[in-house]
């Protein structure tokens, strides 16, 4: 380690989960996969694009996994409210943010970064 680094600092690679085939998640769709972190609904665009977030819209708790997937955003099935997938912020005029997790496709797998 050099002067002035500590661990906390320092860039540390994340150790990546396989969670499924990219062809189990229906394009415009999502899937549902349980982690430490509680339940993820994992997404798919129609351009093949994969984002993660809790499965939990911010304002009611809602299952944005049965939602509708337009674009980068969901829509909550429950009262309407759009999510982005990238960063889980709710669209404006809505205020929110449900957690969203790092996703990768590599040779049609879909991982999950952990910690």
């Amino acid at each position: 380690m050099t002067m002035g680094a500590t661990a906390t600092n320092l860039d540390v690679a994340p150790v990546w989960k396989r969670l499924c085939e990219l062809g189990e998640i229906p394009r415009l769709g999502s899937r549902v996969v349980k982690s430490a972190a509680g339940e993820l609904a994992v997404f798919r665009t129609s351009d093949d694009e994969v984002f993660a977030v809790h499965d939990k819209c911010p304002h009611k708790g809602g299952p944005l996994s049965q939602g509708i997937v337009h674009g980068k955003t969901v829509t909550c099935p429950l009262h309407s409210w759009k999510i982005d997938l990238a960063t889980g912020e709710a669209m404006a005029p809505d205020v929110g943010c449900t957690k969203p997790f790092k996703v990768k496709v590599e040779d049609g797998l879909v991982w999950l970064a952990l910690g």
